[in-house]
């Protein structure tokens, strides 16, 4: 092309230059304007597609949020009702709450009545008390080459001894060559041949709510050879070991029943305010043997102790054995472990007969306040009279307080609340005395 410009003069170069330029001009701005109309019609198209995005989605924001306005609102008016029903609740609790105080305070006045009308109620029926029990007859009962036919045992009229009523004994007296009499003894209860361990115990539970009350109480059976004091204070023995047996719980005696009546009080306290401890003692020729305490070697044997007098004129036993227990069953181990050591002889009435005294003393350690002392323990020398009348004859070796309450304060916080704590000890003595070989 710029070949054939050869030859050619210089105003038809420019001329064909300047064509050429104005057709290129003209092709860009050809080109300049398809672009810009697709451009401006692309635009015009996203800008209606937005229009229409931007309408979908205010729309969808009005509806979303009428929604969740909906929600606030009712969200609003729920938390309104649960403020409206917690102020209701807070009224109800604080009115509960001075209710229970009343309430609490009430009890602890009845509470009060209760054990004062209880304690002069056992004080009013006497501080010493003397029950009578008849026993059925038994086979050593029969003589030799005699036999006990069932319409005797059957016959009221042929027994030596029964209940007239439950205050009165009536014993049939005969001699040969004298006519017979009628002799009737008076006491506060007379327990017929037929009734359980079960009657008998149920006059002596009372007893342990007053030891709860800060009451020594002392629970003594007295009688001949055979005639049931081991049976009422402990119920059936086992002839392989002297071991009292408790498969069947209504043959249960006194002391075991006492002790899980007692087990069961302390749990109404608060835990730790109470603990237990035991001692077991046989007394055998004026001699005191304690059946817990361990020789040299480390075995449980019956070991003598010797009873002193202290300054104030009191007898002690300062060596004898405590074991603690926590519950019922701990207790009657122990109690189980003292009678394989006990005394027996076989006598004319009895194979297996007890020859010494038994005394097994629950030492009951109750920890008061300072503020409660007024209240429950107030009635001290009541106790101290009550304790010399009814508790046994030799005084039994109390643990150290200090050592009791050593393991507990060690804080300053619990040494000053130690501090403010009184211990408040009771003893209850189960005693099983031995019987006379007399029968006659």
């Amino acid at each position: 092309q710029y070949q054939g410009l050869a030859g050619r003069s210089t105003s038809e170069v420019l001329e064909l230059y300047s064509a050429h330029g104005q057709q290129q001009k003209l092709q860009r701005n050809s080109v300049v304007t398809q672009l810009h109309g697709a451009i401006k019609k692309r635009l015009k198209q996203d800008l209606k597609s937005l229009r229409s995005l931007a309408l979908e989605l205010s729309k969808d924001f009005q509806r979303q949020s009428k929604t969740y306005l909906c929600h606030i609102l009712t969200a609003v008016q729920g938390i309104q009702l649960q403020n409206e029903a917690m102020q209701m609740l807070q009224i109800k609790a604080f009115d509960l709450e001075q209710s229970l105080e009343e309430v609490t305070e009430r009890y602890e006045r009845e509470k009060q009545k209760r054990r004062a009308l209880h304690n002069s109620l056992v004080e009013l029926r006497g501080n010493i008390r003397v029950h009578c029990r008849i026993r059925p007859l038994l086979p050593f009962d029969t003589a030799a080459g005699h036999s006990v036919s069932q319409t005797r045992q059957r016959n009221l009229s042929e027994k030596v001894a029964y209940a007239a009523d439950d205050e009165t004994v009536l014993v049939k007296c005969s001699r040969p060559g004298h006519a017979s009499i009628n002799k009737t003894f008076q006491f506060e209860r007379v327990y017929n041949a037929s009734e359980s361990q079960d009657t008998v115990f149920a006059d002596v539970a009372p007893l342990l709510t007053s030891l709860l009350d800060g009451y020594n109480v002392c629970i003594m059976a007295y009688g001949q050879t055979g005639s049931g004091k081991t049976y009422t204070m402990l119920g059936p023995q086992l002839e392989e070991n002297f071991a009292y047996a408790i498969e069947d719980e209504s043959e249960l005696g006194i002391i075991p029943r006492a002790t899980q009546e007692v087990f069961r009080l302390i749990s109404e306290k608060p835990p730790g305010s109470c603990w237990v401890e035991v001692s077991v003692v046989e007394v055998y020729n004026n001699e005191i043997f304690d059946l817990l305490a361990k020789d040299s070697c480390g075995k449980v044997s019956g070991v003598k102790r010797d009873v002193v007098t202290t300054r104030e004129g009191r007898s002690d036993v300062p060596l004898l054995m405590y074991e603690t227990v926590e519950n019922a069953s701990e207790f009657l181990h122990l109690v189980n472990k003292g009678l394989e050591r006990r005394v027996r002889h076989p006598t004319l009435v009895h194979a297996d007969s007890s020859r010494s005294h038994l005394v097994v003393t629950l030492t009951i350690t109750t920890a008061v306040s300072g503020e409660s002392l007024g209240t429950s323990w107030e009635d001290e020398q009541t106790s101290q009279r009550l304790s010399r009348e009814v508790s046994c004859t030799f005084p039994q070796k109390m643990r150290d307080n200090t050592s009791a309450s050593s393991s507990r304060a060690s804080s300053p916080e619990q040494l000053e609340a130690a501090e403010k704590r009184k211990q408040v000890k009771t003893r209850l003595q189960l005693v099983d005395l031995a019987g006379s070989e007399c029968v006659g």
